[in-house]
């Protein structure tokens, strides 16, 4: 199953915004190599240790967070990637990458922000993964970012598909390097998205049962789940249920890539496309689902929503998590210097820059990092009460 002809070429990169002229080679690794070992090396990827994915900040040191989810993903879009004869480089760094933008607090923290910002832009985590790596992270001399590829941004930027309405930050990034923002990514960046789907929806189930939060039975009354479930079951007979369980959720990552590779590998033939820029110019994605299992993910995904996102004990963590976010927004804006001499030394002056410079701020907070910065100017027993744990 190979569909190398559509592959991206590092060799044949469009290149990086800078010309990195004088620099020192650190070993043999091509274009696509260098982005993702930039990447892991960043400040902005080492946060992630401590951002949420579904438990904000939570007790237990066995739930997923940011970083083990993107490394999660990285490790399910390189395996897709190498069946598929596709760049697994540069598979790999926008998987690694895909959830660097997320504020605090995962969603929680983004609603709150998007509100601050709203007169002045919103706020949205892709974007402000874009403007993180190619204008706020700066370990360079010589300039802003990290001086990504193109197939690095664009990647970023289009995982999910044309983007038709940029926000500011996106826009930023698109006026000053192009990325051809109408037309449709890389297999190698539609082949990233959906591994975050297939992490998530498995990788969310298992905390979510971890934490007491779902249970086999009301899991059963999927189907999906149900006929893996049994499947398992048969193979292991008298094996204990949370080892079954894991298994099972080893066993739905493995019909989900299956089926992806056989997905995309039709697609590919279906549409006739011999290049990566007539993958690009396609006008749909080709890497992804089957019909038939796109249909029975988005039941899945109704289920967690149902179930486990908006748990009462969850949402009372994000309407803490949005409490924390807002008065932290509310007080910067009364007293910059609060946000420490790096960041106040900087403000830009004229307003709406500022209340993006905040932002940007808010956005690179860990949630302890948040939570402390609260209880410092509030007093720690202001803390919500479904966040005073941390």
């Amino acid at each position: 199953m190979s569909v190398a002809h559509c592959a991206s070429d590092p060799a044949q990169s469009r290149g990086r915004r800078y010309a990195e002229l004088g620099r020192v080679v650190r070993g043999p690794r091509d274009d696509f190599q260098r982005d993702r070992d930039r990447i892991i090396h960043s400040i902005a990827f080492r946060r992630l240790r401590h951002k949420t994915q579904v438990f904000v900040a939570p007790d237990g040191d066995h739930y997923r967070v940011r970083l083990t989810h993107s490394i999660e993903v990285a490790q399910i879009g390189r395996g897709i990637a190498r069946a598929l004869g596709l760049n697994e480089d540069l598979t790999e760094a926008l998987c690694l990458a895909h959830d660097i933008g997320h504020p605090p607090f995962g969603h929680a923290g983004e609603d709150a922000l998007k509100a601050a910002i709203a007169d002045h832009g919103g706020f949205d985590h892709n974007g402000h993964t874009l403007r993180t790596l190619a204008q706020l992270e700066c370990p360079y001399p010589r300039f802003d970012g990290l001086n990504l590829t193109w197939e690095t941004l664009e990647g970023l930027a289009k995982h999910n598909g044309p983007v038709t309405n940029p926000g500011w930050a996106l826009a930023g990034i698109d006026g000053d390097f192009r990325l051809d923002l109408g037309s449709h990514a890389s297999l190698e960046a539609q082949i990233a998205a959906v591994a975050d789907d297939i992490a998530y929806d498995n990788h969310d189930i298992d905390d979510g049962l971890r934490a007491g939060l779902l249970d086999l039975d009301q899991l059963m009354e999927q189907p999906f789940v149900a006929a893996n479930f049994r499947a398992v079951e048969g193979r292991f007979p008298g094996a204990p249920r949370d080892r079954l369980l894991r298994e099972l959720v080893r066993d739905q990552i493995g019909v989900m890539v299956n089926d992806v590779i056989a997905a995309t590998e039709a697609n590919v033939a279906a549409a006739g496309v011999v290049s990566v820029a007539e993958v690009r110019a396609a006008g749909r994605s080709l890497g992804g689902f089957s019909l038939g299992l796109a249909a029975e993910e988005r039941e899945l995904k109704r289920f967690m929503y149902a179930n486990l996102y908006h748990h009462p004990e969850q949402v009372a963590a994000a309407e803490a998590a949005n409490q924390i976010v807002g008065r932290l927004f509310a007080a910067y804006i009364d007293d910059p210097r609060l946000m420490g001499e790096d960041w106040s030394s900087r403000l830009p002056g004229e307003t709406t820059a500022t209340i993006r410079h905040i932002g940007d701020y808010i956005a690179g907070m860990t949630d302890r990092f948040a939570i402390d910065r609260y209880a410092e100017i509030f007093g720690r027993e202001t803390v919500p009460d479904a966040l005073a744990h941390v």
